[in-house]
């Protein structure tokens, strides 16, 4: 690049001049030093760059990128060419016989991933220019996620003004993501050139470019009333922005003045330096210093995780001879298989063999329910797999396999499946109390998993028809149908068990190693992830903000078999004491892949369905949500829904910690002003409670085993049958085991979670590991205490070693099975009766959010947390878990989203689209703090589960950007309830936030097209 204080390039004498190669980098890197050098008034492309370049990818990427390949590659969503556009960018081609210059306009972008430039020509160098001194320009990028995101709509706007006065000389106003190129709106300027900057001419702008930016209601990306929105909204930026300039760098003071109330629409965001605070209970004086129980030391694996030196399936060394098998699936949601003609693949370079429905012995059902066949026909699922020497040609072949369908109509979205009755039975009902009493509604959409490894299989024959298998699972035990299988590291989620059975089979039948990893694509595409639901209901309640009466009716969408995580049920009242209740839940049968559990189980979407009734009733009353749900929190010795007594309730404790330690009050009154002062930008606060049953609702699965040996030097091995991935299951199994041996935490090696050690092992789910495979590891363990207990006593002041070699000198028995099984647990729908849960945790949480009214964009100003989880078994892991489960839920209820096409087929499959929270969605002040002295009698050492339970207070975050859209529709004169859908993302918040520009971009009507995504 020409640097203003090197030599210049040819032509750059009225600008910076940029080989094609130039990295972002370095690009920004001489750009920040020209604004520093240059008068501000030449610097107003430079800095529209820069704006973007910000938040254009990550440094890594930058610092890689070409500008040359941006151009070059014509993305249609592209930060950076529409500033180019706008600032009238000249570019310089070279082909052998010399060179030329063309203007960035919009004659460049000839078609979607299209250039002017010709096949024998190369980008050589890019002249960007400085900025006139009555020239403004703006930049603008409006993603999902602010960091590390492609565009929804970018936009860099760029006006000349005669010299000395406000009317428009020249305008150009460029957008990325309106149509298949960048565009420039040339009507619309054409039509304000000569006009003053005023209202007048603002209002004239929006109309024509809400008539110019039209887009088809069915154009790729979907969207499209929110997209249109974007072009006023940003240029309503543009505009106030122009006008704080035209007065304090021309000083026409005569031009209108931004009321103050607008000022935090001309802010250009910038990122806060976040800060945290864990606050724990200390262990009681006088604790050994040897006993780790309550202390926060460090996950077991972390060093390794961090370093990267932990050992996940796919590091698993390849074997001799071993096999690569790739997935065959199906391209339809519903349909017949016609034929498969396989010899195109058969053909293919180091393919072994193929291999479909036929040639898997024995039975082809599989499933949670048995309901599932391997091989399936709705878009994703298997119809076979090639088996290759590599992965490469494995996957080649599979693409080769042509199949012929005879496609069927496709049962999609929730509401299609209550159009056509198709449910799974059978349909839960619990109802308490007496009902009588429309209907309001909330959607909550599904999450991926998004693990950090994808599902993956290693088949390894042994001997006399054994097979080993090593698989990421969180339930080795479903998925061992013969032979042994060895649990590595990791578990992902429960919906592999459709992938590793195919690899079995081939091991099987090659009697050779087979591999199978997915790609990300692969996997989401195959695998289900958390249930969407949609949630029915009404509410009977006094002026006293005192709930009576509810009916609720939920509906999730299960896909081609029923599975798991239908909690919603038990969790439809979350905190709230109610004396009459109906609840009835459907589980709708569509042709999506099999939905699956998820943290919650199904809990989280019940809990959001009841958040959304209890705002409603505030609203209709006029009063806080706060005060409403304060008044109908549980109290100590209630009753729920399905009867049963609750005991030990923190609920009251830990609402009064949390509003103390959030000071809500000076926050509330902070925000209420904060509102009253600005129109486009407005704050909320939501504080939401959470009430989650521990156990599995499936009673037989509330057990757990573990294994202990104790060997001659007096080290301890230690295996139990939970799976470790990442939750710090393992630290705490030997916390227990240290505790209850009394032995130092370096003494004991956890052996991974494998069927040939403990048998019949429970899944890693439902936050009960820590309960059942505590109370499993203490069983053993004192079982052992009770075998050396003689020689402890013959030789008090002897040491570990010295009693462990006089038991195994005296053949005594060092190894001992552990065994727990949760008492008094079982409930009967029929009767409405029994003891689902053995006990509850509870949390409080209140978060602060600002909101852009224009963009819908939010900041997560702070959180604060109060999370019951009794006497901690490891503070430092329970934090970790209250955090990270709260930043996942962050990703459910207002970012994540997944996108089908009406034909049932994924269209985010990937980060590329599909979007989990970022550094920058981390609340800038959070606060974690474990509720002091709240001990459990329930569980192992008086703690509690936290797996799950943190996971809802999230949605703290989504009722508080409400609170903010509320603000802000009461400055449009809309006043009561109104529905936000879950997750609350951009598009949600804007569209919520109804003002003039949203009126100009209407949506089309339902049923006049053919939309690009539906909601599942």
């Amino acid at each position: 690049a020409a640097e203003p204080d090197v030599p210049q390039l040819p032509g750059a004498t009225l600008g910076i001049v940029f080989g094609a190669a130039c990295t972002l980098s370095h690009m920004g890197a001489v750009l920040r030093k020209a604004v520093q050098s240059l008068p501000p008034h030449q610097t107003e492309v430079f800095q529209a760059v820069l704006e973007q370049l910000q938040w254009f990818a990550g440094q890594q990427i930058r610092n890689v990128a070409a500008v040359g390949g941006n151009i070059m590659t014509a993305s249609p969503i592209s930060d950076l060419n529409p500033v180019f556009m706008a600032a009238g960018c000249k570019l310089t081609l070279m082909d052998k016989d010399g060179s030329r210059e063309v203007l960035m306009d919009d004659s460049f972008f000839t078609g979607y991933r299209k250039t002017a430039v010709e096949p024998q020509e190369i980008l050589l160098s890019i002249h960007i220019p400085y900025s006139q001194k009555s020239q403004f320009i703006s930049a603008f990028k409006q993603s999902p996620r602010r960091e590390d995101d492609i565009s929804i709509v970018t936009a860099a706007m760029s006006v000349t003004f005669s010299p000395g006065t406000d009317v428009v000389k020249d305008l150009r106003l460029s957008f990325g993501g309106m149509a298949p190129v960048t565009v420039l709106a040339r009507r619309t300027a054409d039509r304000l050139l000569g006009r003053q900057w005023g209202e007048e001419l603002l209002q004239e702008a929006c109309s024509l470019l809400a008539e110019e930016m039209s887009l088809d209601p069915s154009a790729p990306g979907g969207m499209v009333s929110y997209r249109r929105t974007l072009t006023l909204s940003l240029f309503y930026k543009f505009y106030l922005r122009v006008l704080q300039k035209l007065r304090l760098q021309v000083c026409l003071m005569d031009v209108q003045e931004v009321s103050s109330e607008c000022l935090s629409a001309t802010e250009v965001y910038r990122p806060e330096t976040p800060s945290s605070v864990q606050v724990y209970q200390a262990v009681p004086e006088g604790q050994s210093l040897g006993d780790v129980v309550g202390r926060p030391i460090m996950h077991l694996s972390a060093l390794k995780q961090a370093t990267g030196e932990a050992m996940y399936c796919d590091d698993v060394p390849l074997y001799e001879n071993e096999l690569y098998l790739a997935l065959i699936t199906s391209t339809k949601a519903h349909a017949r298989i016609l034929s498969v003609d396989a010899a195109a693949a058969e053909r293919s370079p180091g393919v072994v063999c193929c291999l479909f429905a036929s040639d898997v012995p024995g039975s082809n059902i599989t499933g949670m329910r048995q309901d599932e066949t391997v091989f399936v026909t709705c878009v994703g699922h298997i119809v076979g797999a090639v088996v290759a020497d590599t992965q490469l040609h494995a996957q080649r072949a599979a693409k080769a396999v042509k199949i012929q369908y005879e496609e069927l109509e496709p049962v999609v979205t929730i509401q299609e499946a209550i159009v056509a009755q198709s449910f799974y039975k059978p349909i839960r009902t619990i109802q308490c109390g007496d009902l009588e009493a429309g209907f309001k509604q909330i959607h909550i959409g599904g999450q991926e998993h998004f693990y950090l490894e994808t599902n993956v299989t290693l088949a390894v024959p042994r001997e006399d028809g054994e097979m080993e298998l090593f698989i990421s699972s969180q339930s080795p035990s479903d998925s061992q149908v013969t032979g042994k299988s060895r649990l590595c590291s990791k578990g992902p989620g429960e919906d592999g068990r459709r992938v590793w059975r195919q690899r079995k089979v081939v091991s099987f039948r090659l009697k050779r190693p087979v591999r199978c990893m997915l790609d990300r694509d692969e996997d989401m595409l195959i695998t289900g992830g958390r249930h969407p639901f949609y949630g029915k209901y009404k509410v009977g309640f006094l002026q006293t903000g005192k709930v009576v009466a509810l009916d609720v009716t939920f509906y999730s969408n299960a896909g081609n078999s029923m599975d798991l995580s239908q909690r919603a049920l038990f969790h439809m009242e979350n905190s709230y004491s109610i004396p009459n209740v109906h609840g009835q839940g459907f589980i709708c049968r569509t042709n999506l892949p099999s939905n699956t559990a998820f943290r919650g189980f199904g809990g989280p979407q019940g809990l959001m369905v009841a958040e959304a009734w209890i705002t409603d009733v505030a609203h209709c009353l006029g009063r806080s949500a706060e005060e409403v749900r304060r008044l109908n929190l549980y109290l100590e010795g209630e009753s729920t829904p399905y009867n049963q007594i609750l005991h030990g309730v923190t609920l009251d404790r830990c609402w009064d910690e949390c509003l103390s330690r959030s000071e809500y009050e000076r926050r509330r009154a902070a925000a209420d002003l904060f509102n009253r002062q600005n129109r486009w930008t407005k704050r909320g606060l939501a504080v939401v409670p959470t009430k989650f049953g521990i156990a599995f609702t499936a009673t037989f699965l509330n057990q757990a085993g573990a294994l202990v040996h104790i060997y001659r030097d007096g080290s301890v091995l230690l295996t139990h049958g939970g799976t470790e991935m990442g939750q710090g299951l393992h630290t705490k199994m030997v916390q227990v085991a240290s505790r209850v041996l009394g032995i130092p935490c370096a003494r004991i090696y956890v052996s991974e979670t494998s069927t040939n050690t403990v048998a019949n092992t429970s899944p890693t789910a439902a936050s009960a590991s820590s309960d059942l495979n505590g109370a499993a590891v203490l069983n053993a363990c004192q079982t052992l205490l009770k075998r050396l207990e003689p020689y402890r006593t013959q030789n008090p002041k002897g040491s570990w070693e010295d009693w462990v070699m006089a038991a195994y000198l005296d053949r005594v028995n060092l190894s001992a099975n552990g065994f727990y099984r949760t008492p008094d647990l079982g409930y009967d729908f029929d009767t409405n009766s029994g003891r689902v849960f053995n006990y509850y945790s509870y949390g409080v949480a209140c978060s602060e959010v600002e909101i852009d009214c224009l963009t819908g964009t939010h900041k997560n100003l702070s959180t604060t947390i109060v999370m019951d989880v009794g006497h901690s078994l490891n503070p430092a892991i329970d934090v970790g878990q209250v955090e990270g489960g709260f930043m996942q839920g962050l990703g459910l209820f207002t970012l994540e989203e997944l996108h089908y096409s009406p034909r049932g087929v994924l269209l985010t499959r990937g980060p590329g689209s599909y979007k989990i929270p970022a550094f920058g969605d981390i609340p800038t002040q959070l606060t974690v703090s474990l509720l002091r002295d709240a001990p459990n009698d329930k569980a192992i050492f008086a703690s509690k589960a936290v797996g799950e339970p943190p996971l809802f207070l999230a949605s703290s975050v989504f009722y508080a950007i409400k609170d903010a859209v509320r603000a802000a529709r009461a400055e449009s004169g809309m006043t009561g309830p109104f529905r936000l859908d879950s997750p609350a993302s951009a598009e949600r918040i804007r569209t919520a936030c109804c003002d003039r520009f949203t009126k100009l971009c209407p949506p089309a009507q339902p049923g006049t097209f053919s939309p690009w995504s539906v909601r599942v």
